[in-house]
């Protein structure tokens, strides 16, 4: 008699460095696991940019509106679309049948539910995120039956064992994180050897004039304003190959694979 393949809420279980207490579908009695408990965040808050996602309003417009919109003023009328964003996203994490990604900062979940497309039903995509609302609105946005999950975590220090995702992505986020090294060095601890990761994060533009305005532009929203290809570098010394980096406007779109090391 052929067995039941596991849940994907069963498989993400799987693959946490500790087990919450009481393990069962309890846990998931919100249809996202929470870790974070009654914290309101995880770790400092960075400025306007990120408490406006824990507030009710914004994670009603996110997706169609908000997104949109502040991503196309950052990209340029150059830039990708947010469809083009995903489409993007996908084809630079190689992501096959069977594969098991993570989409850090996942907001309302429009790339989880494209990553869960690719990966097939053999396949995990977990949506992280640290706002409540907005994994509230990732869960009525799609089907949760198949190999898409979802997880109230802190994404700075994820909460996975070493090596155990194919992929991670990362949109529109990073330059939030009040330790953004922190992550990518997660970000790294998690993703198995020849792992991919793609994220997208800001970039300070080259012309003097424009960069104090990108500079205050990110002191005001508390956001951080990186150099063109300050990312890229960060990535090299984690030991990631085949780098590349497509930049829009004040955005970077940054890939890399995490190297295989040959042992002996």
């Amino acid at each position: 008699m052929p067995t039941s393949r596991p849940t994907a809420q069963e498989r993400l279980l799987g693959l946490l460095k500790e087990k919450p207490e009481e393990a069962g579908p309890a846990l998931f009695d919100q249809h996202y696991l929470d870790l974070l408990g009654a914290s309101e965040q995880a770790g400092p808050p960075t400025g306007l940019a990120q408490r406006l996602m824990r507030t009710s309003l914004v994670p009603t417009i996110y997706e169609h509106y908000w997104r949109p919109a502040l991503g196309r003023v950052a990209k340029g009328l150059s830039g990708p679309s947010m469809a083009g964003e995903v489409a993007i996203a996908t084809n630079l994490l190689g992501l096959e049948p069977g594969s098991s990604v993570l989409d850090v900062a996942c907001g309302t979940g429009r790339f989880t539910r494209a990553f869960g497309a690719a990966v097939g039903p053999d396949g995990l995509s977990v949506g992280l995120d640290g706002s409540r609302t907005m994994l509230a609105r990732a869960l009525g946005s799609g089907d949760t039956n198949g190999p898409v999950t979802y997880l109230r975590a802190d994404a700075v220090a994820l909460p996975f064992r070493p090596s155990t995702m194919d992929a991670i992505c990362c949109f529109a986020a990073l330059h939030m994180f009040a330790d953004p090294d922190a992550a990518l060095d997660s970000f790294t601890s998690v993703l198995k050897p020849g792992g991919r990761v793609v994220l997208l994060t800001s970039a300070r533009r080259a012309w003097q004039p424009m960069r104090l305005v990108d500079t205050l532009g990110g002191i005001a929203s508390g956001q951080r304003m990186f150099e063109r290809g300050e990312i890229g570098e960060k990535l090299r010394t984690r030991g990631f190959t085949e780098i590349s980096v497509r930049y829009a406007g004040i955005t970077q779109i940054v890939a890399g694979s995490r190297r295989v090391t040959i042992a002996g």
